[in-house]
């Protein structure tokens, strides 16, 4: 089994001891029970990652000594899901099994036929719940890098992603293409912009969105025989697209 990956903050991986503290270190330390000479992997989140022993163990705290470390290249293409918001947990479903996947950016997004509603009383909080959900699915994924997790979108802001997007993917019960075979750009590893996969609400797409995403250039595409709910064709897309792509 691979060593477990925990975080460490930006910039603490430029040092050869790392010290990890608060909750980080309150989780290695009293709930992995971490013990001297164990390896450990370190990352910042955002592509650099360390081969580390641990040297001390505290009651909150533990402490590393790094062997190795190296930078991973971002996976390319980029793949942005963008979610509209599902009803209860299942939004944190979502990020979470999408981000094992290998999802490099989520964009929760308030669709007209969405039940649930991120009222700005309580959008922070919601925001908060789908990025710390990113950060935990990563490391039990041992991912060095932790998806991005956007700010609450409104279709206009969705459509802005599509136009600028290599390729724009509408997913659609009606599309007369499935997702298997929807052309992909001629290199999709060099991609600029790259993939943006819009996956819609409970209720489905209202006209009006449907004709904003047509007109922002993107394409309709059918997953399969079957009706997936808006928390599982995020990561049954992103399967698809991944093997399409070579990134798996």
């Amino acid at each position: 089994m691979t060593p477990p990956v925990f975080l460490a903050e930006p910039g603490q991986l430029d040092s050869d001891r790392v010290v990890l503290s608060g909750p980080e270190g309150r989780h290695a330390a009293t709930v992995r029970r971490l013990t001297e000479g164990e390896v450990v992997h370190l990352a910042d989140g955002a592509g650099t990652r360390a081969r580390c022993v641990v040297t001390e163990v505290g009651r909150d705290t533990v402490v590393c000594a790094v062997q190795e470390r190296h930078s991973e290249p971002a996976p390319a293409p980029r793949i942005t899901v963008v979610q509209a918001l599902p009803k209860g947990d299942r939004g944190e479903l979502a990020v979470e099994v999408m981000t094992e996947a290998g999802v490099d950016a989520v964009v929760p997004w308030a669709a007209d036929r969405c039940v649930t509603r991120w009222r700005p009383e309580r959008a922070a909080k919601s925001l908060r719940k789908w990025r710390a959900t990113a950060r935990e699915a990563a490391k039990q994924a041992r991912r060095s890098r932790v998806p991005e997790v956007a700010e609450l979108a409104g279709t206009p802001a969705v459509a802005e992603l599509l136009s600028a997007a290599a390729l724009g993917i509408v997913l659609h019960e009606e599309a007369a293409e499935r997702l298997s075979g929807v052309a992909l750009p001629a290199d999709p590893a060099r991609t600029e912009g790259g993939i943006v996969v819009v996956v819609g609400p409970e209720g489905g797409f209202t006209d009006a969105e449907l004709a904003a995403f047509d007109a922002a250039g993107a394409v309709r595409a059918l997953l399969g025989p079957t009706v997936l709910r808006t928390s599982t064709a995020g990561v049954a897309a992103l399967a698809v697209l991944q093997a399409r792509c070579g990134r798996w």
